[in-house]
């Protein structure tokens, strides 16, 4: 299949409180438009920022893993398992593992920029397991260096986060100036977001340039090569591409 690319544009949009808080969604619902719908355990990615300051009001998941990302600035959760408020700043990370229910609210502080993204555990199974919630500070996230990048580890083989949902990973790469590559799998899926700064991603024969925002897809692929005139950041989720139970984007099709 190579690349499919979402650029700014061509992704999904949201908006609360009267767009006090703003939303480009690489992956969203059908009502959010956008390129790309949900696939293998990835339901759902949204790059939500606000410029003033909001809150998102108390709101239910069930089955889901959420996780948070906080991209810039800082944030407060709170959630009904933990009943109370727990503030979040630049590079932390959080999970709710929605189980069989939890609700809980999100208040952006001014300049925040943060991911929210979905997984699908298999919600056959998930949905009737207790929630639970974990928070993790920027300074235990596990952090590599090789020739030419860095690699924050978040979830994965070495990562720090505790996921429930087969064969996930997830990575922050940065990258210097020059060209990188990095070995991949033909049997998973690569969901690559251009955090920083501008590249050319080749992957299978197939090359597309990514500028700050963009979004990349990338499957049956043994190799990513990234080419960048200037140090850029790569965020990238790896997942299975045929996960062995049937996924919420298959019960959706």
């Amino acid at each position: 299949m190579g690349i499919i690319k979402a650029s700014v544009s061509e992704q999904g949009k949201g908006q609360f409180n009267d767009g006090e808080i703003m939303e480009n969604k690489p992956i969203g619902f059908p009502q959010d438009g956008g390129k790309m719908s949900p696939y293998s355990n990835l339901v759902y990615w949204a790059h939500a920022w606000t410029d003033v300051g909001s809150t998102i009001g108390e709101h239910p998941h069930q089955g889901f893993e959420i996780m948070s990302f906080v991209l810039k600035g800082d944030l407060e959760h709170y959630d009904s398992k933990q009943d109370r408020w727990s503030p979040l700043n630049t590079g932390d990370a959080q999970i709710i593992r929605a189980g069989n229910g939890i609700s809980h609210s999100e208040k952006m502080n001014k300049g925040a920029h943060m991911f929210q993204i979905w997984l699908d555990p298999d919600l056959t199974n998930s949905m009737y397991e207790p929630a639970s919630y974990d928070d993790y500070a920027a300074a235990d996230i596990a952090m590599v260096e090789q020739e030419g990048y860095k690699v924050k580890i978040y979830a994965g083989e070495g990562g720090t986060m505790r996921l429930e949902t087969e064969g996930v990973s997830i990575k922050e790469y940065s990258f210097e100036a020059g060209t990188h590559k990095l070995d991949a799998s033909v049997e998973s899926v690569y969901s690559i977001f251009q955090l920083e700064g501008k590249s050319k991603l080749g992957a299978g024969g197939d090359s597309t340039s990514l500028e700050e925002g963009d979004f990349a897809k990338v499957d049956q692929s043994d190799v990513l090569t990234i080419e960048c005139d200037k140090p850029g950041k790569y965020f990238i989720i790896e997942s299975p591409l045929r996960p062995s139970y049937r996924t919420y984007s298959e019960m959706q099709a």
